[in-house]
């Protein structure tokens, strides 16, 4: 989430006024995140999220992430749920930008990550798994291995800037994971972005998944391999086990998991290290100048990348 378009009072409030939420009370803009324009409003019926979609966001792609909001709503998976107008219509335009009001959930992101956490992220995922086996709708992967060498190109001649020698390093792994990513494993709806600022909870118990705009249709395990990568590493990048043992297994608890997925659960944690760090290498390099926006450091992911090269096998992440 983050703040690009600013929304003077009067759009606002002829935009909320085409809802049966009441007056508009406040409004304040989101920071976190890198994607869209994000503002937390309090009308006369309560909280509500009110998001401006931006440039890397496709609007064709829009009903596709509503639709799965409200069909996971629909089967008990806690996230948000746009709220249609009187005309019964949920995505509309403001300030020239697609934009929706989804509902609020309560709770916070832990910032500092506990096992328990992960096994409550770890039974989520499978849940939302499950629960997304009959939504009618697809949406192919955009972000998948086949868009990383062109990701890599649009970087490349400035990933020195970052780290010296960055690019080279990047190319070469791009290779072997071109060459080596599975062909036929389980596939379904995924997440593909359940960073811990986008899981809810109130004390330890989870209480809402958000922002799904980047799920697609793509193998299951790739989703809890990028789970894996941005619960189970400490501050200081190091390896907790322990946390993606009790993520793995509860996720296996709620939906086991073939031997095919987990023999290429390595593979798999590469490439969604390679991708976010990628999409970060990109952000950091192309920030808008003057947005309410802090992009994240891609160098963090090399790390995660590199710990995953030396795995030798699944067992490294605490199953058999």
């Amino acid at each position: 989430m983050a703040v690009y378009t600013e929304v003077g009072d009067e759009d606002l409030e002829r935009f909320v006024g085409e809802y049966d939420l009441g007056p508009v009370l406040s409004c304040k803009g989101i920071a976190e995140g890198v994607e869209n324009t994000n503002y937390l409003i309090q009308t006369g019926s309560g909280s509500f999220i009110l998001t401006l979609y931006e440039k890397r966001v496709a609007e064709e792609d829009l009903p596709f992430f509503l639709g799965l909001m409200e069909h996971l709503a629909g089967k008990a998976i806690p996230c948000p749920t746009p709220v249609h107008g009187r005309d019964g219509t949920a995505l509309r335009r403001l300030c020239g930008r697609p934009a929706v009001i989804v509902t609020f959930l309560k709770g916070m992101w832990p910032r500092r990550i506990r096992t328990q956490h992960c096994s409550e992220v770890g039974r989520a995922l499978a849940a939302l798994h499950i629960a997304s086996q009959d939504f009618a709708m697809t949406r192919r992967n955009a972000l998948s291995v086949d868009s990383w060498r062109p990701l890599l190109e649009a970087s490349a001649q400035r990933a020195g800037e970052v780290q010296p020698g960055l690019a080279d390093l990047l190319f070469h792994e791009l290779a072997f994971l071109e060459s080596n990513w599975p062909k036929s494993l389980p596939s379904g709806i995924c997440h593909a972005d359940l960073f811990p600022d986008n899981v809810f909870f109130i004390g330890d118990s989870l209480s809402g998944l958000i922002d799904f705009y980047f799920a697609c249709n793509d193998f299951l395990a790739y989703d809890l391999a990028t789970c894996l990568n941005a619960w189970c590493f400490e501050r200081d990048r190091s390896f907790n086990v322990t946390k993606a043992r009790g993520m793995l297994s509860a996720y296996r608890s709620v939906r086991a998991f073939s031997d095919a997925e987990l023999t290429a659960m390595p593979v798999l944690a590469r490439g969604s290290a390679l991708r976010f760090l990628l999409t970060r290498l990109y952000d950091w390099l192309h920030h808008p100048e003057g947005a309410m926006v802090r992009p994240k450091d891609p160098l963090e992911y090399l790390t995660i990348l590199q710990f995953h090269q030396g795995v030798a096998s699944p067992g490294a992440y605490g199953l058999d």
